[in-house]
């Protein structure tokens, strides 16, 4: 019996290999609605977050995960990641 089918991990399941869209959550703006309307280019729009704040990580409307935004380094460099701080227990909520 192959292992990762026998051992309950989940490469065993094919449901595995599809991939799943994450939005990261930087923060939020609550602007009037007269102050969205006037927005141009360059404008400013304050967010509730500190930049040291964390992010937040979700698949869909579910927040699996919290974390810090980081640099890429290498061949990369210049894109952004996220370096994981807390993750979800899913059955048992964050």
């Amino acid at each position: 019996m192959d292992d990762a089918q026998g051992s309950g991990l989940p490469d065993a399941n094919p449901f595995t290999q599809i991939p799943i869209e994450i939005t990261v959550s930087v923060g939020r703006a609550r602007p009037l609605v007269h102050e969205l309307l006037r927005l141009k280019r360059d404008a400013i729009l304050p967010l509730d977050r500190k930049l040291d704040d964390p992010v937040e990580l979700y698949v869909g409307d579910k927040l699996i995960a919290r974390g810090e935004l980081s640099e890429l380094d290498g061949d990369q460099a210049g894109f952004l990641a996220v370096r994981l701080t807390e993750v979800a227990d899913l059955k048992n909520g964050l």
